[in-house]
C-alpha cells in the first residue's frame, strides 16, 4: 500500500525550499522502494531549484543515496528486500545501441520507475535524477538499487551515488589514468577531489590540484595531491608545466564547467594527452578554441558522463576499497544533517564551507 512521508521539494525556480508530506505508490513491475538511510546534498539538486536543469517544477530533490530495499515489485529479480543499497541514475536498458555495442556505461535509454509519486493534493513530483530521495522513502526503477556490502556507512556508501562516482570515474574510466601519469585537477570541490582521489588510487606519480580557494586545496592534499596551485595568484598553465618539466599533465580534469577553466586545462595538458570534462556547463555558455591547436596538440577531449560507470561493476568494487581503508569516502563527509537543514545546505556549498553535507534519516 502506498506510504506517507516527509520529503524536501522545490516547489518552484529560486524559492526555498520546503517539507511536503509526499505519497510513495507500492511498487509495481520492475519497481522497488528504498527505506533512505541517508544522501548526500549534491550541487545538481541546487541546480533544480534554480530551474538549471528543466523547469518541470515540484521537483523532488535527493538523489545521492544509499538505504533497504523496502519492498519489490513484480518480476523484480536484480534485488529483493533486506538488500543494502546505493541508489544510481542510470539503471541501463541493455537493448539501446550502446549497450548491445558492449558499452552499457553509455546507455542511451536509461530507465526510471514508472508511477509517480506524489503530493498528499496528487500533484506530480519530478524526482530529482529520476531518484528523489530527501525522504525516507522513494520508488525507483530495480536496476537503479546496487546491491553492496551493508558493512558500509550509509553516509559514505551514498556519495558514490553521483558526485564522488562522477570524480573518480572521470579519473580512472574516462581519463584513464595510469601508473606514473601526471594528472592535474581543475576544481577541488567534491567532483575534483574524487577525481584526485581516484587518480591516486590508479597510481598517479605527480597529481596537481588548482582552485582559486585555499581551503580546498588544503582538503585536496588529504585526497592526495602532491602539488596544489591556488589560481588567483599564480598562471595555473605556467604552474602545471613546471611542475611536469615544462610539458603539461597527461591528464587534466575539468571539474568546475566554465569556458575560461575549460580553455586553461586545454593548455596545460601535455601533447597527445586528454582533456576530461566533468564539470556541468550551463545551457548558455560557449568555448571557442584555436582549431589548429586542437589539431596540433593532438591526443583526446573528452565528456565524463557519471564518471562513464556502470553501477553494478563500480560501486562493489569502490565500498570494498573503502572497507580496506584503500578509499577515504569519509573524508567527503564534512557535516551529517537533518531533512529541515537542506536549505541551509545548499548556502554552505555555494559558500565553499563543505564537501558534502549529508542528510541522515
Amino acid at each position: 500500500m502506498p506510504i506517507e512521508t516527509q520529503g524536501v521539494v522545490a516547489l518552484g525556480k529560486g524559492r526555498p525550499v520546503s517539507l511536503e508530506t509526499i505519497v510513495v505508490p507500492e511498487p509495481g513491475p520492475g519497481e522497488a522502494r528504498v527505506e533512505v538511510q541517508a544522501c548526500g546534498v549534491c550541487h545538481t539538486d541546487l541546480h533544480y531549484r534554480e530551474g538549471g536543469i528543466n523547469d518541470d517544477f515540484p521537483f523532488l530533490l535527493g538523489h545521492e543515496a544509499a538505504g533497504v530495499v523496502e519492498s519489490v515489485g513484480p518480476g523484480v529479480t536484480e534485488v529483493a528486500p533486506g538488500d543494502f543499497v546505493i541508489l544510481n541514475w542510470r539503471a541501463v536498458c541493455g537493448q539501446c545501441r550502446a549497450c548491445r555495442r558492449g558499452r552499457p556505461w553509455y546507455c542511451f535509454n536509461t530507465h526510471n520507475a514508472k508511477q509517480k509519486m506524489t503530493l498528499k493534493d496528487g500533484t506530480p513530483l519530478s524526482p530529482a535524477l529520476g531518484i528523489g530521495a530527501f525522504l525516507k522513502h522513494t520508488l525507483v526503477a530495480a536496476g537503479q538499487c546496487t546491491k553492496v556490502n551493508p558493512e558500509s556507512p550509509a553516509t559514505v556508501a551514498g556519495l558514490l551515488g553521483c558526485g564522488v562516482m562522477a570524480g573518480i570515474g572521470a579519473a580512472v574510466n574516462t581519463g584513464n589514468v595510469g601508473r606514473g601519469d601526471s594528472v592535474a585537477v581543475f576544481g577541488c570541490g567534491g567532483v575534483g577531489n574524487a577525481s584526485i582521489a581516484g587518480a591516486r588510487l590508479a597510481g598517479a606519480s605527480t597529481i596537481i590540484g588548482v582552485d582559486l580557494d585555499d581551503r580546498k586545496l588544503e582538503w585536496a592534499k588529504e585526497f592526495g595531491a602532491t602539488h596544489v596551485v591556488n589560481s588567483r595568484d599564480t598562471d595555473p598553465v605556467e604552474a602545471i608545466r613546471s611542475l611536469t618539466g615544462g610539458f603539461g599533465a597527461d591528464v587534466v580534469i575539468e571539474a568546475v564547467g566554465l569556458p575560461q577553466v575549460y580553455e586553461q586545462a586545454f593548455y596545460a595538458r601535455d601533447l597527445a594527452g586528454t582533456v576530461v570534462l566533468v564539470g556541468v556547463p550551463r545551457p548558455d555558455m560557449q568555448l571557442t578554441l584555436p582549431f589548429l591547436e586542437v589539431f596540433g596538440r593532438g591526443g583526446a577531449l573528452k565528456s565524463s558522463w557519471y564518471g562513464d560507470c556502470l553501477p553494478s561493476r563500480d560501486f562493489p568494487v569502490l565500498v570494498d576499497l573503502y572497507l580496506q581503508g584503500r578509499l577515504p569516502l569519509d573524508k567527503f563527509v564534512t557535516e551529517t544533517a537533518s531533512l529541515g537543514d537542506v536549505e541551509d545546505a545548499f548556502h554552505k556549498m555555494e559558500r565553499g564551507e563543505v564537501l558534502r553535507t549529508v542528510i541522515t534519516l
